[in-house]
């Protein structure tokens, strides 16, 4: 195996999965609370491989061709987005006590959390184009092990980095979750949120407009 392909697709993953996005905000959330962090971190990281998959063996023509598939991804990435951004906003400015926070955490069972993890990737679109279109047009001008090595290079930063986030914010959680840092958070995700949100709905006027 190609060693030094691997590490292309590593560096060019992280490029795509690092940078603070829908993805990114759920991880962090859900690390900083402590509520099953690491089936979230495992959740993004499997659909990362998957998209990540389809796009260098074959799928990324597929779907950058296919505009009506976009659009309704970029149509439920919008209403989710802003969905998020909402509830990021009511748990900012929303006053609970610390006994109040574990007792809602807990009643958060792990189906509400893998569905947010399935939803937070599957309608974000910038999902679509970061590991489908523009790392499978990369990944596909490789041939044989090469293609591989680089597949598995890019799968491989997406777990580094999910693990490594959930982890340090697990870890941090306790200064994290102070309620003046919780709430700039919050508010910080929100306005993260509402903003992606726009540049979608601005794409789509631009494109149909």
């Amino acid at each position: 195996m190609n060693f030094w392909v691997l590490l292309q697709g590593f560096g060019l993953g992280a490029s795509m999965i690092i940078p603070i996005g829908a993805q990114n905000a759920y991880v962090l959330n859900q690390g900083i609370k402590r509520n099953h962090h690491l089936t979230t971190a495992t959740i993004c990281s499997l659909l990362d491989t998957l998209f990540i998959s389809l796009g260098i063996f074959g799928g990324g023509a597929i779907l950058s061709q296919n505009e009506l598939l976009l659009t309704s991804v970029t149509l439920g990435g919008i209403a989710f987005l802003t969905v998020y951004g909402l509830l990021s906003l009511r748990s900012a400015f929303r006053t609970r006590t610390s006994d109040e926070s574990k007792r809602e955490i807990l009643a958060r069972g792990k189906r509400t959390v893998v569905l947010g993890a399935l939803a937070v990737t599957v309608l974000n679109p910038h999902l679509y184009l970061d590991t489908v279109v523009i790392l499978g047009s990369i990944g596909g001008q490789f041939e044989g092990n090469d293609r591989i090595a680089f597949a598995m290079g890019t799968i491989l930063a997406s777990f580094v980095w999910f693990y490594s986030l959930s982890l340090g914010a697990a870890k941090l959680g306790p200064t994290l979750s102070k309620p003046k840092v919780k709430k700039g958070i919050d508010i910080a995700v929100a306005t993260m949120m509402f903003a992606i949100a726009l540049v979608l709905a601005n794409g789509l006027i631009e494109q149909y407009g």
